[in-house]
């Protein structure tokens, strides 16, 4: 498991990413066809001059009237999609505790039924003896000598079923609770944990920060102070740096990444956060493109100066002979 979850961090793009560019691939490619099919009906309009310019201007018009209305659609649609997302999402966080107030339920009805068949069977012996004492107590007007069985059954059952009601009101109040805590916090129980001291803001106006070891900053600042003061013993040793430079842009670039797919996943980020991460991989990628292409110039400009440490004529020494 802890494979599969890392194999699912490190995939590029996320899966989420990947459904939006899938979306807006498709939606380009409609919006293409449509525009097209438009430049043909224009093209093939008779008439020519101002009458054409004029047709042309009002089929603009309205190609942009019906790509408003398209993105309109699709923004209702795609609002639809995670309003229906959004219900199962929550059906699923809240079907534990509705399976276990079904549970609870269910057990409180079997309890009351054989409350019931206790009652019956208590209420079956002083029904029998009531039939003795219900006359004797309509001729001397004693009502406590009347149907005692049905009294006793009567006031037992009224007993369960205000102990049933009271068991039922506290279930469904803990189903409540429950579903509103999943409903708030609907992570994993990483999130659901107390937040530590050093991070949680204080009351006098200053907030307190707590920095957990990715400090981005320092390194730039590091890498920076380096170029700045670097001082290479030969310029052989700067055409190694550039070799390695694209590796380097690239883990640069994985960095950001790796934040576009945490802030999507697992951080309390809105999408607009993880797309503006996204973006700046995607530009530090094609910043690693332009490393590439640095190395073959680098050794075409230099090619005579490289072949001489690379391909020395009769040794390194015998070589240093035409240097200047």
């Amino acid at each position: 498991m802890r494979a599969l979850r890392q194999a699912r961090r490190e995939q590029a793009p996320s899966r989420s990413a990947a459904r939006q560019q899938t979306t807006a691939a498709r939606r380009a490619v409609a919006d293409a066809r449509r525009d097209a099919r438009a430049a043909a009906r224009a093209a093939k309009a008779p008439g020519q001059g101002r009458a054409r310019r004029a047709l042309g201007w009002t089929a603009g018009k309205t190609a942009s009237g019906v790509r408003a209305l398209v993105n309109k659609v699709r923004a209702a649609r795609d609002r639809s999609n995670q309003d229906q997302v959004a219900a199962k999402r929550a059906q699923v966080r809240k079907a534990p505790a509705r399976r276990k107030a079904r549970w609870g339920l269910l057990k409180s009805a079997a309890r009351f039924q054989g409350r019931r068949l206790l009652a019956a069977l208590l209420a079956l012996p002083v029904g029998l003896l009531g039939c003795l004492t219900t006359p004797l107590g309509r001729k001397l007007g004693w009502k406590w000598l009347q149907y005692p069985g049905r009294r006793l059954y009567r006031g037992l059952m009224r007993s369960a079923q205000e102990a049933r009601a009271e068991r039922d009101e506290q279930i469904r109040a803990r189903l409540a609770a429950e579903e509103a805590e999943a409903e708030r916090d609907p992570d994993e129980i990483g999130d659901r944990v107390e937040r530590p001291a050093p991070v949680i803001p204080t009351t006098d106006g200053q907030e307190a920060i707590h920095v957990s070891g990715f400090k981005f900053e320092e390194a730039a600042a590091e890498m920076e102070n380096a170029a700045r003061t670097y001082e290479p013993d030969g310029n052989m040793e700067v055409l190694a740096m550039i070799v390695n430079l694209p590796t380097a842009l690239l883990s640069i670039a994985n960095t950001f990444r790796i934040l576009a797919e945490r802030s999507d996943e697992e951080f309390a980020f809105e999408k607009e956060v993880a797309a503006g991460f996204d973006d700046i991989h995607q530009t530090l990628i094609n910043a690693v493109d332009a490393a590439e292409t640095l190395v073959p110039l680098f050794r075409s400009v230099h090619e005579a100066d490289i072949a001489r440490h690379e391909d020395p004529r009769n040794g390194t020494e015998a070589e240093k002979g035409w240097n200047v």
